[in-house]
């Protein structure tokens, strides 16, 4: 009889051959793996006929007392998430006869605040921080470029860093990215965005290839691919001191760059396609007024506020 570890590579495999990304793989890998060392450590169970209704329960119920690097509880996101891999896994195995077919359906998804983003900064901050870059060296140029682009783009930090020299086209000034589920678009790069990419391709990027080949467009230090993890440390160390109030990652600039082109009247169908979303729905939050725009709004509308006294 094959343990559950057995049948999570088994099933790991399966959606290799449905052409699924490395990324979304490994992150199926991680999620089962939780759930699977939850049921050995917990309830010393291995092998499928003995999963139980009250070990799904039980699963659940860590999710929601476990914390992140911060100490604070898990977003819901995160939990559905993990609990949407989990859930695929089981009805993997209910497909296959493994398990009873109203194991996947133990898990039901947490419900999720309806709350505006976080780690927006403001346009100002960004032109602040930016600037305080240093771009006489070859990496701090490639930082203010990597940095221009995802603010000017909203593309997420996975989709850089898959970015290929190929993927840049300067006479139209657009990028061709993968997004999730391998599915391509185009995308397009504003004028100092475009500026400093030009210039990065051209002057830096050959500094940067140190040895050997690459078709990477970013490159560490080493002359290959920069890394997705990679991001996160330039974004902090770019911007721990300019906005020491705001949790900044690569993902801030997704949100900053949403954020200013609907409060700029952007057409939500238009940014949809921007980012790579498949509906509206994934970018309702940000269509919700902030405490700014209500003030402003307040203040330019009310006949009190008018009155001068």
């Amino acid at each position: 009889m094959s343990t559950l570890r057995e049948l999570l590579d088994e099933y790991i495999g399966y959606r290799k051959g449905l052409n699924y990304s490395p990324r979304s793989l490994e992150e199926y890998f991680y999620d089962c793996g939780g759930f699977l060392g939850h049921l050995e450590g917990r309830f010393q169970v291995s092998t499928a006929p003995e999963l139980r209704k009250h070990h799904i329960f039980s699963y659940q119920k860590s999710l929601g007392a476990r914390r992140n690097r911060r100490g604070m509880p898990l977003h819901a996101r995160t939990v559905n998430k993990n609990l949407s891999g989990v859930r695929n896994f089981l009805e993997h195995l209910a497909s296959r006869g493994h398990v009873l077919r109203s194991l996947p359906e133990a898990l039901a998804p947490v419900r999720e605040p309806s709350f505006l983003p976080l780690g927006a900064p403001a346009h100002a901050e960004m032109r602040r921080a930016l600037a305080k870059i240093n771009i006489s060296t070859p990496v701090g140029y490639r930082d203010r470029t990597i940095l221009e682009i995802l603010y000017s783009t909203g593309i997420r930090a996975s989709e850089l860093s898959g970015l290929d020299v190929n993927s840049f086209d300067s006479g139209n000034a657009t990028l061709t990215v993968f997004g999730k589920g391998r599915k391509q678009r185009m995308v397009p790069v504003g004028r100092t965005a475009m500026r400093f990419l030009e210039t990065y391709v051209r002057a830096v990027r050959p500094f940067l290839l140190t040895g050997g080949q690459s078709d990477a467009l970013f490159l560490n230090r080493s002359g290959t691919r920069l890394r997705r993890y990679t991001l996160g440390f330039i974004v902090h160390r770019h911007f721990a001191c300019a906005s020491p109030d705001v949790n900044v990652t690569p993902h801030s600039f997704r949100r900053s760059c949403t954020t200013e082109l609907i409060r700029s009247d952007a057409n939500l169908y238009h940014v949809k396609e921007l980012l790579g979303h498949e509906t509206l729905e994934t970018i309702r939050h940000y269509a919700k007024l902030t405490i700014t725009d209500l003030k402003r709004t307040h203040a330019r509308c009310h006949p009190r506020e008018k009155d001068g006294s």
